[in-house]
């Protein structure tokens, strides 16, 4: 299995160091480069081509919000995951509709982070419970509950809605594929399948618009998807 090929974008060069010498220690896991801010993690990327980048938000010259929406308008095929001090709704929400497909907090222990790394391999976003949650409340509010688009659910097959419901508690693709006794790999073209016809980007993307439009009823778990 080829390793994981990550490009750290952060501007505290202590903890960039710190967390590519942690990083260092996985055979199943390359750091590629380091950038300082937004716009070098952007010329990195085209440079590079990693697989994930761990992007901080609060950067100078270009922060890390704008940097994943220039990034993701390039190479959608980069998985980009906000590794933040910033745990704030605005932050998060703004992060998922650039197109980051994860949102940690820098306080996590280091073997939370390589299980999400671990994840990444296998299509999960990365996203902690609280956070989930908030995302979750958040689109839950009738202030925020939009009307289903005519015609969409008959578009999603049963066995696709059944994924989207495990998706919208935070189940994993090794979970959802233990209750709907299917292997991880049927998951996975599920889960293309589901992206395709709502036309969105990423799994978090797809658990907020099903609650958003009222297709499945939240139920917020502490789940790693």
């Amino acid at each position: 299995m080829e390793p994981l090929r990550v490009l750290l974008v952060d501007d505290h060069a202590l903890f960039r160091e710190g967390l590519a010498m942690l990083l260092a220690g996985r055979s199943d896991i390359q750091v590629v480069g380091q950038a300082e801010d937004g716009q070098q993690g952007i010329e990195m990327t085209r440079a590079l081509s990693p697989d994930v980048i761990l992007m901080d938000i609060e950067m100078p010259h270009c922060n890390g919000l704008q940097a994943t929406e220039a990034i993701k308008r390039e190479r959608p095929d980069v998985h980009i995951i906000m590794l933040t001090v910033s745990d704030t709704e605005e932050h998060l929400f703004s992060a998922i509709k650039r197109g980051a497909e994860g949102y940690l907090l820098k306080n996590m222990d280091p073997p939370q982070l390589f299980a999400m790394l671990e994840g990444i391999r296998r299509g999960e976003s990365p996203i902690s419970g609280v956070l989930a949650a908030k995302l979750l409340r958040e689109f839950r509010n009738p202030e925020t509950t939009a009307t289903p688009e005519s015609g969409l659910q008959e578009e999603l097959t049963p066995r696709e809605t059944e994924v989207l419901e495990l998706l919208v508690t935070g189940a994993n693709n090794r979970e959802i594929a233990e209750k709907l006794d299917i292997t991880e790999n049927t998951v996975k073209i599920h889960l293309r399948n589901i992206l395709e016809k709502l036309h969105l980007r990423n799994r978090i993307q797809a658990a907020v618009y099903a609650v958003r439009t009222g297709l499945v009823e939240p139920h917020v778990g502490e789940g790693g998807g």
